[in-house]
């Protein structure tokens, strides 16, 4: 799978360790950045990553800053973009599963030791159920062209 991914300051440890096991795993990677540990906006590498997913460049997008949540907020604003962020394995599982998240926003400063490493693989591996689900995403795209989407 192709996979771009960037971080922030507070997210630069966990993406190189991020990108050494997707690596491995076969995964081609483009590293946006941030390529060092001084202090950056994360909103200069949503804007990178999220356009690469919307356009189809690659398959799927992971962004790193403290939270999660700015990266997440950030990469929304992107016309076919979907994002989350995700904590745990749970949340990974889910976003996927009933959201077809594909874009990723993981919490560098809440992750502290735990492996990372399971969280983005079931990210990867699971896949969207479709069904009801999928009528609810027909109502996003709606709302991201400017129609109101019609009750069901």
């Amino acid at each position: 799978m192709r996979i771009a991914i960037g971080s922030d300051h507070r997210g630069f440890q966990i993406k190189g360790k991020l990108i050494t096991l997707l690596t491995a795993d076969g995964h081609e990677v483009e590293d946006v950045g941030t390529h060092s540990d001084q202090a950056v906006d994360y909103p200069d590498y949503a804007v990178i990553v999220a356009p690469k997913v919307a356009a189809g460049l690659v398959e799927r997008g992971i962004l790193i800053c403290g939270t999660g949540f700015g990266m997440a907020i950030a990469a929304n604003k992107f016309r076919g973009v979907r994002a989350a962020a995700c904590a745990d394995e749970v949340m990974a599982e889910m976003c996927r599963r009933h959201n077809d998240v594909n874009v990723l926003c993981l919490p560098g400063d809440l992750i502290g030791d735990r492996p990372v490493g399971d969280l983005v693989r079931i990210w990867l591996a699971t896949e969207f159920e479709e069904g009801r689900h999928s009528r609810r995403l027909e109502k996003i795209v709606d709302i991201e062209n400017d129609r109101v989407p019609s009750k069901s």
